[in-house]
């Protein structure tokens, strides 16, 4: 593995990271809610940034893979909740969605999969959140990212949950792979249904943003006007927080940081439609193009969704899943 994709394997890892620190604070938030309190966010609006479920689950998800590859069977993942989630005692269990919840519940009741999955909020973004680490593993492979991601998410998603994830794991793996911003959405969407509500949505948003006009907050209306569902009252749902994301990821053209504020300014669930757009810039520029003192706010996860993760580092569950040649050198 070369130099330039462990840096786009970091990048991913990172900007999933970093997106999911600067959109907590505003998540489940308007538009409005968050230019009243902060104005525009434009960085960390706290002394303590940190990652949410998001991070944590993408490194549960980024250690399984390291483990298994492209082996992963859905034996695997369920092993793994129970190793590291289930039958654990659930301590400080805190931030994770209803998808992940109703997993646990199933899973504690002796249920398997795919009928865990089956509690109402399939259709979350919990599986799209912790999808990038197969983007990295299968890089250059949309196909097979879509495969193996599909694969985790059977335990606890389905339908247009499971959609959602494939679009980003595949996204991710054609950015690994050095596609621009059209061919990683092009990527992402020839791994769903056409006829979905995630293409659909995914659809709308990019083309909103072609159209959009320049200035941010122009640019963030067009694009949340061709998404949201005006009063449908969860902001979790995989359709919505993906278009979002895409949208994010299309107006910015691809850059990082654009992105990453575009995704948090639109609010709703706004942690991890950064954090998915985090890491689809990441993985298309890399590591050494996410603004230094954003990166140098990730630490190791504290654990506050999910004790067992408590103090992996992304960038060490990045370079688990690229080996790298040291005898390629840094350019």
């Amino acid at each position: 593995m070369d130099w330039i994709a462990c840096d786009r394997a970091r990048g991913a890892l990172l900007g999933l990271a970093v997106g999911d620190a600067l959109g907590a604070p505003a998540e489940n938030m308007r538009p409005s809610e968050i230019r009243r309190r902060w104005g525009r966010i434009e960085g960390f609006v706290t002394d303590t940034p940190a990652g949410t479920d998001d991070t944590e689950y993408a490194i549960f998800s980024g250690l399984l893979l390291a483990r298994h590859g492209s082996a992963l069977t859905v034996s695997h993942v369920e092993n793994a909740w129970h190793h590291w989630i289930a039958d654990l005692d659930e301590g400080p269990f805190r931030g994770a969605g209803f998808s992940e919840r109703g997993t646990l519940e199933n899973l504690r009741r002796g249920l398997a999969a795919p009928i865990t999955a089956q509690h109402r909020h399939a259709w979350s973004d919990g599986l799209a959140m912790r999808a990038a680490p197969f983007g990295v593993f299968a890089a250059g492979r949309p196909d097979e990212a879509a495969r193996l991601v599909a694969i985790d998410g059977c335990v606890s998603h389905d339908g247009e949950g499971i959609y959602g994830g494939q679009a980003v794991a595949a996204g991710v793996a054609a950015a690994m792979a050095g596609a621009g911003p059209a061919g990683v959405i092009g990527a992402a969407l020839s791994v769903v249904p056409m006829d979905s509500w995630t293409a659909r949505s995914m659809r709308r948003a990019v083309v909103a943003a072609e159209r959009a006009e320049t200035d941010p907050l122009s640019r963030e209306r067009t694009v949340r006007s061709a998404v949201v569902i005006g009063g449908y009252p969860w902001t979790d749902l995989a359709p919505e927080a993906v278009g979002l994301a895409f949208g994010a990821f299309a107006a910015a053209r691809g850059d990082f940081r654009t992105s990453v504020l575009t995704a948090v300014n639109m609010g709703r669930d706004a942690d991890t439609t950064a954090a998915v757009a985090g890491a689809l810039a990441g993985a298309l520029v890399g590591a050494s193009a996410i603004p230094a003192d954003w990166a140098a706010a990730i630490g190791p996860v504290r654990g506050s969704c999910l004790p067992s993760m408590r103090g992996y580092h992304v960038l060490d569950i990045a370079d688990l899943l690229t080996p790298y040649d040291d005898t390629e050198a840094a350019p």
